[in-house]
């Protein structure tokens, strides 16, 4: 019978698989969608709950400002490549926490937090927006469920995907966190690989042109956020990042690219 089930667990795991939007890469996905959005909502929830909303009306306002302006380019964009279908179930919410950590997330389903410790170094709206594409595309890219999809099967194995999901909600929130960022490291696996953080550079140039905002900003504020790591532990918003030399380079490859959407507003 076990064996079975693993042949079946096998041709479901190879059936599984979605494309990444702009750069069109294959991913492991079979975590239902209403299921991950379902475990992002509850685990946003708990974030919310674990901290305390910032104070400042001005950073607070900006933040919200700039998602506003993402959220409607992204819908643009996905609607312009006949892709809307994928936000179906998106509830788009933007928060800045009180919190000294450089760090900021977009959950599955549009559900973005930044912390306070990063806004210094956003410095101004262009600077949110460039974090907050960046984020976004994580989400739009799937690179939580994908992360899940992995995390699910490195824990528990490929039987007892179902029931992870359905008898071990704590265990499942915690790696759902972990996939999307948010936290440390849990059950050994890191946010998301270079190649995912790769493709959100891609595609978060493009969502803040189409918002209105100079991608040709972007190099500047990861050029402030490298200069953090010197001589000491990098903040959590590098952990798996690529190093400073290639995604300066990596980002003036896709400037011509992200150029074309761009118009001032």
């Amino acid at each position: 019978m076990f064996r079975k089930i693993s042949l079946l667990s096998i041709c479901f795991y190879m059936a599984s698989c979605s494309t990444v939007p702009v750069t069109g890469r294959k991913q492991l996905d079979f975590i239902p969608s209403s299921q991950l959005m379902t475990l992002s909502f509850d685990s946003y929830k708990q974030v919310l709950k674990d901290n305390k909303l910032s104070a400042n009306q001005q950073q607070t306002a900006m933040v919200k400002n700039v998602g506003s302006k993402i959220k409607i380019a992204v819908e643009q964009f996905m609607k312009e490549h006949h892709l809307e279908a994928e936000l179906k179930g998106f509830s788009w919410e933007f928060n800045l926490l009180e919190s000294e950590a450089v760090n900021a997330f977009c959950m599955p389903g549009g559900k973005v937090a930044f912390y306070t410790g990063i806004m210094p170094i956003c410095k101004d709206e262009t600077g949110i927006a460039v974090v907050m594409g960046h984020e976004v595309a994580h989400a739009i890219a799937n690179h939580g469920g994908e992360r899940m999809s992995q995390g699910l099967i490195q824990q528990f194995g490929g039987v007892a995907i179902a029931v992870a999901l359905q008898e071990k909600p704590k265990e499942t929130q915690q790696l759902a966190m972990a996939a999307y960022g948010v936290g440390s490291t849990v059950f050994g696996i890191l946010p998301y690989s270079r190649l995912h953080e790769s493709e959100a550079d891609k595609m978060g140039l493009i969502f803040i042109a189409m918002a209105g905002y100079n991608p040709q900003e972007a190099p500047a504020f990861w050029e402030r956020m490298s200069a953090l790591s010197k001589g000491k532990t990098p903040p959590e918003f590098l952990s798996t990042h690529p190093s400073h030399e290639t995604r300066i380079k990596d980002l003036k490859s896709y400037m011509p690219e992200a150029m074309k959407y761009y118009t001032k507003k």
